[in-house]
């Protein structure tokens, strides 16, 4: 066999190496095997608006467009994006758009439509035989997606992961793979911003052939008594490899102080093309809980062993709590009761829209924790992977929510991914199937609810299913009776009422409250979409958050609430429309700044410490002798109110309403005092203060990691000759950013602003603003931010950034070097034809495809004593580059003496018979070009093009 090989030529080796390759054992090493995950988020092209296919006119281009890997327009491999925008994920172009008071206020007006995204990425030909998968944890709204020009994936919603098999569509050494990805954002899945892009990461995972499949390990843990826990962990595996694999599963759980407290090990065999499930419950006795104050994380390791071998590894963090809806007394955690201080949050924030970093996703839960919020309702739709896993760090309870009520094949693998991805995450509480279902109350939602309900169940069952109903569930027949706990949305007036009908049914507010405020304000001005910051004001179909939370809180059979929404957003700008772009429904602005309703919830939900505030800000010139309502909320017993050191007044406190004085306006300073058992335990105070005279920049953080996705928001804020913040400027600050890092954006919850959230400039909307930096890849040193305003001192802060090794990425390459590929080989002349010699439209046949390598031999046979010649045949585009002049073609390897012709113009000849590298300058000309390469063959050899064919520049 050995003998064999090496009479053959270098294509013939690589063809019978390949062959031998199919029929080793599936233990055959690559170079690199084990797991890999790399991100894939630096490198991408970036075009806005769609690229129409070319119109199919005629037989060939009919028949190719019916072929795999001939993609046409923008997904085609060869399509020249030389001129597109360079861009890194993740990325949400809505933002970056002007506001359009025609387009859809649902969306906050901005404008989304269609755009593509490209990348390349090369494969080293060690890798051969490895299993390859694009990962897209969430692309809105509908994705089209392509590799190699072969359509690989059709995605159906914004919110769900793209896990793609892309291990037979790849090509190995120098010629480069092409993603082409279509994003059709002119879809819509709600009635909120949802922004448009590849707005969360993207990954490419490499494997050995025998594989977990993504998210294919179920570790969640259930409680068998009071001491003893399982973990009845069920592995998939899969098999792209050639021949059925015999390994070992073997699964480590560690503790939170990384001990190993349990190990399992299983023997499975793998089918080819196929999947197996090895089962491994795993005892844990007396773990340590996951509570909200310490919630304790799990480390569940799995390895797969192939001949001893490690070939992949899966880790993933999971909790041991226990979690019970009553009835009667509503929810417990690990069997003591807690009420469920929650707040609905959409996913997008101030100057980044949905293409939220992961540090600013850090930053709002951070905000959420300080509020006293111990639940979050995602809605409506999965949040990001990252995102749970810091709602479980943190000690957040979740409600998961699914996007799209439909148990039709598509949607129902929507829901399945949902719970198969997040079922390992203790801070789940409940998979709600739907939002505000106009079927709802009907036998077709209840039918409806009634699979997705069960499909859960099979993936699941220590979770109860809930659905966000507003309404329908005094019916004869509805999705209440599908589901384990009645999810309510503002249904205030039908508590007791339900609850006296249903006393068995577990019973939460899925969403509630509903009130507007627009920060820093407190006269309501509906000439200019203002909203005061009292409360007193929220939908017709709500409630104050006063109200909402009595209600919540009186009743011990609710088991608890969700405030719509923690923090403001785009869209849906109700009360209002244009020229308001956001909601004033949040806790807070989209910056994380706080509202009055911040300190209202703050001292109801936080009970370990003293706290007291005081609204409004007192700064009223002009007002003097005017009654100015204030507001003091606190979690004491008694509250003073003081006025430049007089006392205006004392008032036990009400928990629910809040306390209220009336207090006639003279500037200077107003403090409340708090009292538990006739001690003063806390103070507050606010001030009037003079005419902005400085800025100040506060930075989150310290410092940034220079890893390229490390961010953090810098509150911007205008101070006066006494270093106090003015709550009433509303000067436009500049930003100037250099050093080791950039500006992504900045806001100021202003809900009626058409700022540029990407230009240089912001106004502060109440005394404040926010900028968030981002570090470049591979950066260390400082980044250094400058804010100027007019009549202002300036304010800069040096942000140190860090050297850090990042995350593994997979290498950019913006510019790939065109490797001509989809031949036509002619058939054997005996003598030489005519390179111009033109194929029938319809001609399929008489030339066959290929790609290099591509040799010939005589079609006459060995005995032969006359030279033999072939056309090869390829098209491409010149574009600016390769048709400047100063580019050429390369032939590595032509076997054989050659012509080479483009467009039916000489470029030059090779007049050696021997093998060897060829090249041959392009013209300066752009647009569609055509070469044939003549080859002329020695009398029973092979002959013809051995190695790649680039088009490239000069060097």
């Amino acid at each position: 066999m050995l003998t064999f090989i090496s009479s053959l030529r270098q294509a013939w080796r690589l063809c019978i190496i390949s062959i031998l390759l199919s029929l080793l054992p599936s233990t055959f090493a690559f170079a690199d095997s084990g797991r890999e995950r790399l991100s894939l988020d630096r490198g991408w092209l970036f075009h806005p608006g769609d690229i129409s296919m070319p119109e199919i006119v005629g037989h060939s281009a009919s028949y190719g467009n019916a072929k795999a890997g001939n993609a046409r327009g923008a997904a085609a491999t060869k399509y020249n994006d030389s001129d597109w925008r360079k861009v890194d994920l993740p990325h949400d172009w809505a933002v970056e758009g002007p506001f359009d008071p025609r387009a859809n206020i649902s969306q906050g007006y901005r404008p989304r439509g269609i755009a593509w995204y490209r990348r390349y990425l090369r494969v080293d030909e060690s890798e051969r035989g490895r299993y390859f998968e694009l990962q897209f944890d969430g692309i809105a709204t509908h994705a089209s997606i392509w590799v190699n020009g072969n359509i690989v994936h059709r995605n159906w919603s914004g919110y769900n992961a793209s896990n793609i098999d892309i291990t037979p569509y790849l090509r190995y050494g120098d010629v480069s793979n092409t993603i082409a990805i279509r994003v059709d954002a002119e879809q819509m899945e709600g009635w909120w911003y949802e922004g448009a892009g590849i707005y969360r990461h993207a990954w490419l995972l490499k494997s050995d052939p025998v594989h977990i499949m993504t998210d294919g390990v179920h570790a969640t843990p259930k409680q068998i008594n009071d001491r003893q826990w399982q973990i009845p962990v069920a592995v998939t595996l899969d098999n792209s490899g050639k021949q059925a694999a015999n390994v070992k599963v073997e699964v480590t759980v560690f503790s939170p102080d990384d001990k190993v407290v349990a190990s399992k090990i299983q023997s499975v065999s793998v089918p080819v093309l196929g999947q197996a499930i090895a089962k491994l419950p795993v005892a844990i006795n007396q773990p340590q809980r996951w509570t909200l104050d310490k919630p304790a994380l799990y480390r569940v390791k799995t390895v797969v062993l192939q001949d001893g071998k490690t070939v992949d590894e899966v880790s993933l963090k999971t909790g041991f709590r226990s979690i019970r809806f009553d009835a009667r007394q509503g929810f417990f955690l690990n069997d003591q009761h807690v009420k469920l201080q929650g707040v609905c949050l959409h996913q997008d924030h101030a100057g980044v829209g949905v293409a939220v970093p992961d540090a600013i996703w850090e930053y709002r839960l951070r905000r959420l924790k300080e509020l006293g919020v111990n639940a979050i309702r995602f809605s409506h739709n999965a949040p990001a992977p990252e995102v749970l896993d810091m709602a479980d760090r943190m000690g957040f309870l979740v409600m998961d929510e699914n996007r799209n009520f439909n148990p039709s094949p598509d949607y129902m693998k929507q829901l399945q991914w949902m719970v198969r991805r997040d079922r390992h995450h203790p801070g789940v509480i409940l998979w709600s199937v739907f939002n505000e279902e106009p079927v709802q109350g009907t036998e077709v939602g209840y039918e409806m609810a009634r699979r997705m309900t069960a499909a859960v169940k099979a993936l699941d069952d220590t979770r109860p299913v809930t659905a966000a109903m507003n309404g329908g569930f005094f019916t004869a027949l509805n999705v209440s009776h599908a589901v384990d706990v009645l999810g309510a949305n503002y249904q205030v007036p039908d508590y007791d009422r339900y609850h006296k009908a249903n006393p068995d049914k577990p019973f939460t507010s899925a969403e509630d409250t509903s009130a507007f405020m627009t920060r820093g304000e407190f006269t309501t001005d509906k000439s200019r979409n203002i909203v005061a910051s009292y409360d007193d004001d929220f939908a017709k179909w709500g409630n104050s958050h006063r109200d909402a939370w009595q209600a919540i809180d009186s009743r011990l059979y609710v088991a608890g609430g969700f405030v719509w929404t923690g923090f403001d957003y785009r869209g849906e700008p109700t009360p209002h429309e244009w020229p308001s772009v956001s909601s004033v429904f949040g806790i807070m602005d989209m910056n994380g700044f706080p509202k009055t309703a911040y300190y209202m919830h703050q001292v109801q939900w936080i009970k370990d410490r003293p706290l007291i505030h005081i609204a409004p800000h007192w700064n009223w010139q002009g007002q003097e002798g005017k009654e100015i309502r204030v507001m003091v909320m606190a979690n004491v017993e008694r509250i003073k109110l003081l006025l430049n050191g007089r006392e205006l007044g004392e008032q036990k406190v009400d928990p629910y309403r809040m306390n209220t004085f009336q207090v006639a306006y003279e500037p200077g300073k107003l403090e409340a005092l708090g009292y538990q058992e006739g001690k003063e335990v806390a103070h507050t105070s606010v001030e009037t203060t003079g005419k902005a005279t400085a800025l100040q920049l506060l930075p989150d953080r310290a410092s940034l990691a220079g890893d390229g996705r490390d961010a953090m928001p810098i509150t911007v804020r205008a101070l006066d000759a006494q270093g106090r913040a003015v709550p009433i400027d509303n000067s436009e600050v500049s930003f100037a950013v250099s050093g080791a890092g950039q500006s992504i954006g900045h806001g100021n919850g202003d809900p009626n602003s058409h700022e540029d959230e990407k230009g240089k400039t912001r106004k502060l909307f109440n005394g404040l603003a926010q900028l968030i930096v981002q570090s470049h890849f591979d950066s260390s040193g400082e980044l250094l931010v400058t804010a100027t305003a007019p009549g202002l001192t300036a304010a800069s802060v040096r942000i140190p950034v860090q050297k850090t090794a990042g995350i593994p990425a997979v290498a950019v390459s913006y510019a790939p070097t065109l490797y001509l590929q989809n031949w036509r080989l002619s058939p054997t002349f005996a003598t030489r034809p005519d390179p111009a010699q033109t194929l029938a439209d319809n001609d399929m046949n008489t030339w066959s495809w290929g790609q290099a390598p591509m040799l010939e031999v005589d079609a006459r046979g060995s005995d032969s004593k006359e030279n033999h010649f072939h056309l090869f045949r390829s098209n491409f585009t010149l574009d600016k580059t390769l048709g400047s002049g100063k580019a050429r073609l390369l032939f590595s390897r032509i076997n054989g003496k050659a012509e080479v012709w483009l467009n039916g113009k000489l470029l030059g000849t090779k007049t050696s018979v021997n093998t060897g590298d060829f090249s041959v300058d392009l013209p300066a000309v752009e647009g569609p070009a055509q070469v044939t390469v003549l080859v002329e063959g020695e009398p029973g050899k092979q002959a013809g093009l051995e190695g790649n064919i680039i088009a490239e520049p000069k060097k």
